[in-house]
């Protein structure tokens, strides 16, 4: 019998009734919609006739096929792993809303909305979304956890470094208490707002220092994405790019490594310039935060602010990912920069400082003979 609506007696919710294939290839499905609305509940019937149709020929995909998939194509990995185990060998196509919200319960018992929204639901929508562009599953809106609102509403408030954003004056602080390599490198973070991680793999091919851009063929989220670059980044960044290979390396001239908690490669230098400086709180994260906020405060629209940060992404950003973007550039542009970052030494010749280490550090020889 092929599929078909039906309404239970007393119910005007929807369900789905009937076989999808033949013989042993054959598959009985009885399910609910969960719509009252019959052309939406007809939509979700092709849908899901298409699901099982697929699953049939291929076979089911499980939540950890496409997370392997998602992984092998360059995307990151973080937290997938408790995802997997919690589905297990379920048929992606089958997951619901409900069993996403089921999962956060599970998973993630006592945790607020923001910590659940990152740590289960952004990286499964993404898997989602890679699976869907192989037409694993049918693209899908999923709604994710809600804020609680109101005054009365206690929230526990973050003391982790880099969950709030710094001054731009307290930054340059900071960053002239670091070695020229990591100084460098959180130099670029704060006038580009890029994850810690997209700066760690970032090539010199990548850069485009004349059109002010800088082209990422992979990223967190899985989609390409171009970044406008700072005009205080220019002369730092035309030094870096001529060696060619990764722009960022470390003092000792090793590339940093491919790791999804990238910002943690940088510890002992986050730590001694928190020390030197008595700037507590930065980390590589701070200066994503920071930018985010900085474009609030000058004005820029919040789409532009989005595109800079990846959050969001349109067709022309999807498709052109090389093409440096005016608005973008005019954006960045409008973030201060503290004389006293303009005069760190290692601006004259970046190159050879990045082999140096922090003032006040280092082998000492004031008691030496």
């Amino acid at each position: 019998m092929p599929l078909k609506l039906i309404q239970r007696k007393g119910s005007d919710v929807w369900y789905i009734r009937g076989t999808v294939g033949a013989g042993k290839e054959s598959r009985a499905i009885y399910e609910t919609t969960r719509l009252r609305d019959k052309k939406l509940a007809r939509r979700y019937l092709r849908n899901r006739e298409a699901e099982i149709v697929n699953s049939l020929l291929e076979g089911p995909r499980t939540f950890a096929d496409a997370a392997k998939a998602y992984g092998e194509r360059g995307g990151s990995l973080r937290f997938v792993d408790r995802i997997s185990k919690h589905f297990g060998k379920r048929d992606l196509s089958s997951i619901r809303q409900f069993d996403l919200e089921a999962a956060g319960r599970s998973l993630y018992p006592s945790c607020s909305p923001e910590t659940v929204n990152r740590q289960l639901f952004t990286p499964f929508i993404v898997v989602w979304g890679y699976a869907a562009v192989n037409q694993w599953v049918p693209a899908r809106k999923w709604l994710r956890p809600r804020k609680p609102k109101g005054t009365r509403v206690i929230r526990a408030q973050s003391t982790r470094a880099g969950s709030k954003p710094t001054t731009y004056d307290q930054a340059a602080k900071f960053v002239e208490a670091m070695s020229p390599a990591a100084g460098m490198l959180m130099t670029f973070l704060f006038y580009t707002g890029m994850r810690p991680i997209e700066a760690f793999m970032l090539e010199a091919s990548d850069v485009n220092v004349p059109g002010r851009w800088i082209s990422l063929s992979h990223t967190k989220t899985g989609e390409p994405r171009g970044v406008p670059m700072h005009e205080f980044l220019v002369p730092l960044l035309e030094a870096l790019v001529s060696r060619g290979g990764r722009v960022f390396r470390t003092q000792r001239g090793l590339p940093y490594e491919e790791k999804d908690e990238g910002g943690g490669q940088m510890k002992s230098a986050i730590l001694g310039a928190r020390r030197r400086s008595k700037v507590p709180g930065i980390s590589p994260y701070t200066a994503r935060h920071t930018v985010s906020t900085q474009l609030v405060v000058n004005g820029v629209h919040p789409h532009i602010k989005d595109q800079i940060l990846g959050h969001a992404v349109d067709d022309m950003s999807r498709h052109y990912t090389n093409v440096p973007q005016k608005p973008l550039i005019e954006a960045i542009n409008t973030l201060p920069v503290p004389e006293e970052w303009r005069a760190l030494e290692w601006w004259g010749d970046p190159i050879k400082a990045t082999k140096k280490l922090a003032k006040g550090t280092g082998r000492r020889t004031d008691l030496e003979r």
